[in-house]
C-alpha cells in the first residue's frame, strides 16, 4: 500500500477550528495532505461521504438540556452504528478520559456502549490508559503548544504567582484550592483563577476573592494572547483535579515553561519522567496547604533547569500516526483502500 498516496476523508465528531488552543484545532494543523477533515453535524454523520468516523469525548454527542432532544440524539447515534455497520465504515475514537467527568443515566450508558462495541481501534493519549482487548489500543501521545504560542510575548514570572486556568467545573477541585490558598498566611502569595465557570462556581470564586485581596480572577474564556500571559506570570501553575488522566491545559503549562503541581495518577507520573526533573511536582490524597508550600520551597530550590522535554509531541508527526491509524482501521472492516484516489 503507497500510504503517501491514499488519501481519505475522516469525520470528526467536534465543530471546525476556530484558531485557538482547542484540541480540534491542533487535530487539523498536523494532518497529512492526505487527510480530508470533515466536522460534525448530524446530516453530515448521517447522510454525508466519509471513510472513517472519528470520535471524541463520545458523551457529548448525545447530551442536550432537554430530554426529548437528548433521546432524539441517542437514536440518531444509534442510526448511525448502523450505517457504520452496513457501510463498513471504520470507527475511531480517543481515549481522552477513562470515563465521562459527568456521570450520565442507564440510556446514556447502553448507547454508548454499542457505540464501544463498534469501535474498530481506540487510540490512547498515553500508555497508561488500559482498553480492552489491547489489540484494540493504539497509543498516540497529546501534543505539545509550543509552535501554537511562537511569537507571542511571554512576560517574567512574578514570585508567589500561583495560577489556575483552564474551564473550571465542579471535578476540578478549584474549591479546594481556594480554601488550601487561603490557608497560608504568606501576605506575598497572591492566587489567580483564569477561565468560564460552570455550575455555580463563579459565584464562590467571587466570594472568596472579596474576603481575601491576594485572590483574583477572570472568569470567562481568555484568548489566546491573554493565556500565554497569564500562565508567564505564574511562578507555579496549580492543578488539583480530583479526576485527571489526559490534560491540555498541563501541556499548555509545560509548552510555556512553567512548572505544575498535580494530582500523583499514572498518567501524571509517566508525563512527568519524560519531561524531566522539577517541572511536574506530585501529591497523593487531597491537596493541602502543607502540600502547596512544600511544592513552592522544592520548586524554588531547583533552580534554573533545561526545558522540559516535549519533543515527542510534535503535531505534524502525531498527525502522520493518527493517518497510518486510519489507514489500519480501514483494512480492519474490509474497506477497499486504492493508492491515489479517495475512498468513497
Amino acid at each position: 500500500m503507497n500510504t503517501g498516496t491514499t488519501n481519505i476523508t475522516v469525520l470528526q465528531s467536534l465543530s471546525p477550528p476556530d484558531g485557538t488552543t482547542r484540541y480540534v484545532n491542533q487535530v487539523v494543523e498536523g494532518a497529512p495532505d492526505a487527510v480530508t477533515m470533515r466536522f460534525f453535524s448530524w446530516r453530515t454523520a448521517l447522510l454525508g461521504r466519509y471513510d472513517v468516523f472519528h470520535v471524541h469525548w463520545p458523551e457529548l454527542l448525545i447530551r442536550a438540556p432537554r430530554p426529548a432532544k437528548a433521546r432524539l440524539r441517542r437514536g440518531a447515534l444509534y442510526a448511525l452504528l448502523l450505517r457504520a455497520r452496513l457501510q463498513r465504515i471504520p470507527i475511531v475514537r480517543t481515549a481522552h478520559n477513562l470515563s465521562p467527568h459527568e456521570a450520565g443515566h442507564d440510556a446514556e450508558t447502553r448507547v454508548l456502549d454499542a457505540l464501544d462495541a463498534r469501535t474498530t481501534l481506540v487510540i490512547r493519549l498515553n500508555p497508561t490508559t488500559p482498553v480492552e482487548p489491547e489489540s484494540r489500543a493504539v497509543t498516540i501521545l497529546h501534543g505539545h503548544y509550543r509552535d501554537r504560542f511562537s511569537g507571542m510575548p511571554q512576560p517574567e514570572s512574578e514570585p508567589g504567582r500561583i495560577l489556575y486556568f483552564g474551564l473550571i467545573r465542579p471535578y476540578k477541585g478549584v474549591e479546594r484550592l481556594l480554601q488550601v490558598f487561603r490557608a497560608l498566611p504568606d501576605p506575598h502569595l497572591t492566587l489567580r483563577i483564569v477561565g468560564r465557570p460552570s455550575s455555580g462556581l463563579g459565584e464562590i470564586i467571587a466570594t472568596e476573592a472579596a474576603q481575601d485581596a491576594r485572590i483574583s480572577s477572570v472568569l470567562r474564556f481568555v484568548s489566546d494572547d491573554e493565556l500565554v500571559v497569564e500562565v508567564g506570570r505564574a511562578e507555579l501553575v496549580v492543578l488539583p483535579y480530583r479526576e485527571m488522566h489526559n490534560s491540555g491545559v498541563l501541556l499548555v503549562t509545560l509548552s510555556l515553561d512553567r512548572p505544575v503541581l498535580v494530582p500523583s495518577t499514572p498518567s501524571n507520573r509517566a508525563l512527568a519522567d519524560e519531561v524531566g526533573p522539577d517541572w511536574i511536582y506530585l501529591y497523593d490524597g487531597e491537596l493541602t496547604p502543607e502540600i502547596l508550600q512544600d511544592s513552592l520551597e522544592r520548586m524554588r530550590a531547583a533552580g534554573a533547569r533545561p526545558r522540559p522535554q516535549l519533543s515527542g509531541r510534535d503535531w505534524k508527526a502525531l498527525g502522520l500516526q493518527s493517518y497510518r491509524t486510519y489507514l489500519r482501521a480501514l483494512q480492519l472492516t474490509g474497506r477497499t483502500v486504492r493508492a491515489g484516489r479517495s475512498i468513497r
